[in-house]
């Protein structure tokens, strides 16, 4: 009870950040796509899960914080959706194809900057 009262007061404390827009939007789509269909594994909360339950489990945290405008941007989305638990405050981590872990953050930062890198590229032909 005191982890889920600690949890609603840290959301409590964020500001208000508006709804994501269609760029955002479309980035976020794709980080999760990423991490479904990566095949890595995903640590939450002291336990190992399967790409897939890692998207649908940050998906849910992402609807919850966006029916708050609590996330605007994909940083956003990374930082409070998809980064650590609200509930233990520990960080989430990606291990990919029995690799090091590493914290969630920097694997989806790592693939939003290759996704920007892409468009960016491909805007400049």
């Amino acid at each position: 009870m005191v982890a889920l009262g600690s949890c609603v007061l840290f959301l409590w404390q964020l500001p208000a950040a508006g709804a994501p827009d269609e760029v955002s939007q479309h980035e976020i789509r794709y980080l999760l796509t990423q991490l479904e269909t990566s095949g890595c594994e995903f640590f939450r909360n002291g336990d190992w899960y399967d790409a897939r339950r890692a998207r649908q489990h940050i998906q849910r945290k992402y609807a919850w914080l966006v029916k708050r405008d609590l996330v605007a941007s994909t940083e956003q989305f990374i930082e409070r959706a998809a980064s650590g638990s609200s509930r233990s405050g520990e960080p989430y981590l990606v291990r990919c194809e029995q690799g090091e872990a590493m914290p969630s953050a920097d694997w989806l930062t790592n693939e939003l900057t290759r996704l920007r890198n892409d468009a960016a590229a491909s805007g400049a032909d």
